[in-house]
């Protein structure tokens, strides 16, 4: 029997369970998938847009490969050298091996004056606070500005903006919490604009999140003609990847003046980058740079500035893992160092220690990219079965952890925060509707926890 551990319960996570108990080359693996949170699915349940019922659909996906009877999901377990939590070391006693598939849990910052004033905050935080994640900061967001400027031109920041853009109405047939749902109900920004330092051809959102910003009801997406067309592929775009193609083929289609009766406008700006937040007490506008091709690819700055207006400012410049106290990190690539999966702990494979998923690679990808990631980590995993089987682990690590971990939440007790979800959607008039809080959701998970 080998037993091991794959701490996060996202795709990554799911996917490398689901590939080591699928593998027919060494039976009898067990595994048990940790997670920091008392509910599975990672980003899917709390990084996509809440609209995008299509892509959270998947949860269903990763839901029959936890329900196979050789894993178990194991949550509220905090892993990593901190009060109440299970080290690494601890985890390798337990088990064979130990996968850490735990994502990039904060944003990347801009490192510009005043971007801590009131006002300015993370498209993570934003995220995090309308998906109902237990660590968002309730609240928080000037909802009553006139006008949000977005950071970034990838999709978070299409979804926030849309979120900012599209009515609350709209939102309340998803899981939207209801406290989220309310505030965005009286929310006033009627004017959005997303900005990036380069042009649309070199954005990163998909095509897909495009169309759709461009077709909310009782909004308007508007590009700059002037700016565009300081990409060299605005005007034919037929020399570019399908994709970035595809992209700037939308954007000329949309407008570039405004129409009458429309409550929101969505701006997407090109060409600017940002020196500076400006505002005493909270912010008011944002200071940027114009840029201009520099024709290797990136951007020079011309040395003319333009300061937009906005009492709320999102950035979306990108995703970056976070330590793990006990386990090695490279701090400059915000990740773990690894060779195919295989942590290196001074430059030397540490037996039964693996990664997979952004911690490995860094934020790049689709969720789709997680399979061959998960893949390869597991190819390695079994290629070092001899050495594995070799080293000591508990004979029923689950038992050890339900007498470590203060509120085990195992599977029946996600399956008691889902049926109290539920139940508050069905009290409010709505689908089922997300728990925001820890104590709520520990609460949901009540006598089911441990089992």
């Amino acid at each position: 029997m080998l037993r091991v551990a794959v701490v996060g319960s996202g795709p990554s996570g799911v996917y490398t369970a689901q590939a080591l108990v699928q593998q027919r080359d060494v039976p009898g693996v067990t595994v048990d998938v940790l997670d920091r949170l008392p509910c599975p699915y990672g980003l899917v349940r709390y990084g996509v847009a809440p609209d995008h019922e299509k892509i959270k659909s998947l949860q269903g996906n990763l839901r029959s490969a936890l329900e196979h009877p050789d894993i178990a999901f194991l949550g509220n377990v905090p892993v990593g050298d901190v009060p109440g939590g299970v080290t690494p070391r601890r985890l390798l006693e337990l088990y064979h091996a130990v996968v850490y598939c735990v994502g990039a849990a904060t944003d990347r910052r801009l490192g510009i004056p005043g971007e801590d004033l009131p006002g300015s905050h993370s498209a993570t935080e934003f995220v995090s606070w309308y998906s109902a994640h237990p660590d968002a900061v309730p609240g928080g967001f000037p909802l009553g500005a006139r006008s949000a400027v977005v950071i970034g031109v990838g999709n978070v920041a299409v979804d926030v903006a849309r979120v900012l853009a599209r009515g609350a109405d709209e939102l309340r047939a998803t899981d939207v919490p209801h406290d989220a749902l309310s505030a965005l109900a009286g929310s006033r920004v009627a004017e959005v604009q997303m900005v990036g330092r380069r042009g649309p051809s070199q954005a990163k959102f998909t095509t897909k999140e495009l169309r759709e910003l461009g077709a909310l009801p009782g909004a308007e997406a508007l590009v700059r003609a002037d700016e565009a067309a300081l990409d060299p592929a605005w005007d034919d775009p037929s020399g570019l990847p399908a994709a970035a193609r595809r992209n700037v083929e939308v954007l000329r289609g949309w407008n570039t003046e405004p129409r009458l009766g429309r409550a929101r406008r969505i701006r997407l700006r090109f060409f600017l980058r940002p020196v500076a937040l400006l505002g005493d007490e909270a912010v008011r506008a944002v200071r940027f740079e114009r840029t201009v091709p520099d024709g290797r690819g990136g951007v020079a700055g011309t040395g003319r500035f333009e300061d937009v207006e906005a009492q709320l400012v999102l950035r979306s410049v990108g995703y970056r893992g976070v330590p793990i106290p006990g386990l090695p990190f490279d701090t400059e690539h915000g990740t773990v160092p690894h060779d195919r999966g295989r942590v290196l702990r001074d430059g030397s494979p540490s037996p039964g220690e693996y990664v997979a998923g952004w911690i490995k690679r860094g934020p790049t990808g689709v969720i789709g990219t997680n399979r061959s990631c998960a893949k390869e980590t597991v190819g390695s995993l079994l290629a070092d079965m001899d050495v594995l089987k070799a080293r000591p682990a508990a004979q029923d690590p689950r038992s050890v952890l339900r007498a470590t971990v203060r509120e085990l939440v195992e599977w029946p007790g996600w399956l008691g925060i889902e049926a109290a979800e539920t139940a508050l959607g069905r009290r409010l008039g709505r689908g089922p509707v997300k728990i925001p809080d820890w104590d709520g959701l520990l609460t949901a998970a009540g006598s089911r926890a441990g089992g």
